[in-house]
């Protein structure tokens, strides 16, 4: 289920919640419900991301980082695809579930939409690199993470709380977004090698190593100036600048990324940017609710 990747799948939930908050429209059921339901995608993208690149031979012993379920043999791709079953179930379930604790019966087109969504958003899981037309060996992985990590997460959550959308939380659906961004470019410069070989094209592949830290390094930079106009923008008080803390562990994170020149270089700061930007969405949004 890759636990750590977990904290930075509800980064967005969290800002999208505190943001609710702000409004004077937080509602508990909600915010534990879409919590779940978010880690719920994440261990289902998990999983189909561990079956696509298992049986497509992609995870193989030329691969960097931890060993896979199906590559190590421990899980055989039976078990993965009935725990993938499984996991859909859940999911629909928890999609269901949100639904009605957010809109009842009084909003059905809002539910309706949010379905179809909940929809999608099991086949973009599924799809990462399950199939013949797997768009994460199209170097497409970076735009849906985006998508889903940072506008729908944040303007989403946002929405089921308040049924309005606000231009207020676009910018930190963007910069979560773009960190999110930056924490698979980071699994995929570690992998670029390796990807190659296998033909998974990732858009690390397709700029190649030096270009690739050159994009990565681009994204935090533009998160972190992003969220810093943010700030001034929509100042209420001091607290609003609470989240400039995290702005240090990021700055590192460059600098060791601009050094980097072996993929276990790359490893070693996926848990350090995944940890960094649930940091940063906890202390953006609890900024605006103190």
């Amino acid at each position: 289920m890759r636990l750590r990747t977990l904290p930075l799948s509800i980064s967005g939930i969290i800002i999208g919640g505190c943001f609710g908050y702000y409004d004077g429209a937080f509602n508990w059921a909600v915010f534990i419900i879409a919590l779940a339901l978010t880690i719920g995608f994440q261990i289902l993208s998990n999983l189909s991301n561990d079956y696509g690149d298992g049986i497509k031979g992609t995870d193989n012993e030329n691969r960097v980082g931890p060993e896979r379920a199906i590559q190590s043999g421990q899980i055989s791709e039976h078990q993965m695809i009935d725990a993938i079953r499984k996991n859909i179930l859940i999911v629909i379930m928890l999609t269901v579930g949100l639904i009605f604790a957010a809109f009842g019966t009084k909003y059905f087109f809002y539910g309706l939409f949010f379905l179809v969504l909940g929809g999608f958003a099991i086949y973009s899981a599924l799809t990462y690199t399950i199939g013949e037309s797997a768009y994460g060996y199209k170097g497409l992985g970076d735009v849906f993470v985006f998508i889903f990590f940072g506008l729908v997460s944040v303007i989403g959550s946002y929405f089921l709380f308040t049924k309005q959308l606000n231009h207020f939380v676009i910018l930190p659906a963007i910069s979560v977004g773009l960190l999110s961004v930056g924490v698979l470019n980071l699994n995929n410069m570690r992998d670029i090698d390796s990807d190659k070989l296998s033909n998974k094209i990732t858009l690390a592949v397709k700029l190649g190593k030096k270009k690739a830290k050159t994009y990565h390094i681009s994204l935090i930079v533009s998160a972190i100036i992003i969220s810093f106009l943010f700030s001034i923008l929509y100042y209420t008080s001091l607290w609003n600048f609470l989240f400039y803390i995290t702005f240090i562990p990021l700055i590192i994170h460059i600098k060791k990324i601009n050094k980097a020149t072996q993929p276990n270089d790359f490893d070693s700061q996926l848990k350090v940017l995944a940890l960094t930007t649930f940091l940063f969405s906890l202390l953006l949004g609890i900024g605006y609710i103190l």
